[in-house]
């Protein structure tokens, strides 16, 4: 297993052996001892899949307020994605920025996204489906999001007119996101 860093603290891409052979392949796609001997120390407690039927469903911009925040591990079963995470924690370096990169099922990579970042994907081919690990478990009265296509932002999603959910629709841009339970952005 390879852990490759990413310009944002936290975030990194995990690249796990992958066995091949005429009958197809084998991997690990978490080890919990591998992945603390990397330096990475979670307790997931929840697993999350979703099937995304068309190609530009976009997904996000999500995240939890503390003390239900959520670590991520993303992964894609079948199709590809363009994943991104956003720093969201006002008091870092990175604040605001972003990370994107394509996950499939081709390349086998994750990305883990921990707490204090914003998560969401755009599925790049149709009947995409997305496999993600959580540390904490969902908390509606905790879930937040940021607007998908916020220009203070400026991701580059590999569509301009993604399918979305009403919810998705209508999250507020990052200046104006709530950010802690005792802010109301």
């Amino acid at each position: 297993m390879r852990v490759i860093s990413t310009p944002l603290d936290g975030v990194v891409l995990v690249e796990p052996d992958v066995f091949g052979d005429a009958r197809g392949f084998f991997m690990e796609s978490y080890h919990a001892e591998k992945f603390a001997a990397a330096g990475i120390h979670m307790n997931f407690v929840q697993d999350n899949h979703s099937l995304s039927e068309q190609a530009g469903t976009l997904r996000g911009l999500h995240y939890q307020l503390a003390p239900k925040a959520q670590t991520k591990l993303v992964r894609v079963l079948v199709g590809a994605i363009y994943d991104v995470a956003v720093d969201i924690r006002p008091e870092s370096s990175t604040f605001g920025q972003w990370y994107g990169v394509i996950l499939s099922a081709e390349n086998k990579r994750q990305l883990l996204v921990p707490q204090g970042f914003a998560h969401g994907f755009c599925t790049i081919v149709p009947n995409t489906e997305v496999s993600y690990k959580v540390d904490q478990f969902y908390a509606s009265a905790h879930d937040r999001g940021i607007l998908w296509n916020d220009p203070a932002l400026s991701i580059p999603w590999p569509t301009e007119h993604p399918h979305l959910s009403d919810k998705d629709q209508k999250h507020p841009v990052l200046a104006k996101a709530q950010l802690s339970l005792d802010a109301e952005g």
